[in-house]
């Protein structure tokens, strides 16, 4: 009854932080200002914990009030908000290497969006840790951080950020062989993939042939290791069922936008990984997905 207990604080406390964050996110992330946050380092506290009390009190925490807001404060969002160096981001190979044209091409259109200075976003996958906490992770910039984006439809689809340099960087480490990299977006995956001497080939599966087009007109002529890189129009599914098996040694799976529309997805792909047991399997933000599989379980 006590490990019961203690199972059911946990889930609770991990569905509180993660309500309270995306909550923020989704509404006002752009809510801390860069004079309120020199304004509370006056107080002699660190810039991360000038932004991580800024950040408790549009969430209307106060760790004074109660055990519980104390234990959010402190093991969840405390571990959670980093400040990142955009510079190191800017060196990313990709980012130094590829020229985004800002125009228009349908419901579709290439341009520049940007990080305001103390703009939280999500900086990498969720984090696990052994007692059972699942913490969100956010970072911020303490300088505008401009990043390559596609629309569609006004809406933001595709895009290079420290989120997706974050969250592809083991995928990346792991690709050798004959890859294969189930969606395309802004290519950053085949890229970083075909950059690595272990990795013979990359084959990657999309659906959309507009989003195609743009990636050979646009991006693809700029990748050094081009000729590594082949586009296939398919239905990822389709593929994995009748055309994966023996063709790679390693499978990158990206076709979802978040862990809302991915779940379904990520569970379908899982049961096709038998048509293609010789290949080594990842998927983006695996760690995310398998949590709200639990949570809904």
């Amino acid at each position: 009854m006590e490990e019961y207990q203690k199972d059911a604080f946990r889930r609770e406390m991990n569905f509180s932080a993660l309500e309270r964050m995306s909550a923020y996110l989704n509404n006002c992330p752009r809510a801390i200002e860069e004079a309120e946050v020199a304004e509370v380092m006056d107080c002699g506290v660190s810039q991360e914990e000038a932004v991580l009390m800024l950040l408790c009190a549009v969430c209307g925490l106060d760790e004074t009030r109660s055990a519980k807001e104390r234990e959010l404060i402190r093991r969840y969002f405390q571990p959670s908000l980093r400040r990142l160096d955009a510079e190191a981001y800017r060196q990313n190979p990709y980012l130094q290497t590829i020229r985004f044209p800002n125009m228009q091409d349908g419901r579709w259109r290439m341009t520049q969006l940007s990080y305001e200075p103390y703009e939280l976003f999500v900086r990498d996958d969720l984090l696990l840790e052994a007692d059972g906490r699942e913490i969100p992770r956010l970072g911020y910039f303490d300088e505008r951080f401009d990043y390559p984006a596609v629309l569609e439809d006004g809406r933001e689809w595709m895009t290079v950020t420290p989120n997706e340099i974050e969250t592809m960087k083991d995928a990346i480490a792991r690709a050798h062989g004959r890859t294969a990299a189930m969606g395309l977006g802004l290519g950053y995956f085949a890229f970083m993939a075909s950059e690595k001497p272990e990795v013979e080939s990359v084959t990657v599966i999309e659906r959309d042939e507009t989003v195609i087009r743009l990636f050979e007109k646009h991006l693809l002529p700029q990748f050094p290791y081009r000729e590594k890189i082949r586009i296939v129009c398919a239905d990822a599914f389709d593929y994995a069922r009748t055309r994966l098996g023996g063709s790679a040694d390693f499978v990158f799976v990206d076709l979802w936008h978040d862990v809302s529309d991915g779940a379904e997805m990520y569970l379908r792909m899982k049961l096709l990984e038998r048509h293609a047991p010789q290949a080594e399997f990842a998927y983006w933000i695996e760690t995310s997905i398998r949590a709200f599989l639990r949570s809904i379980a």
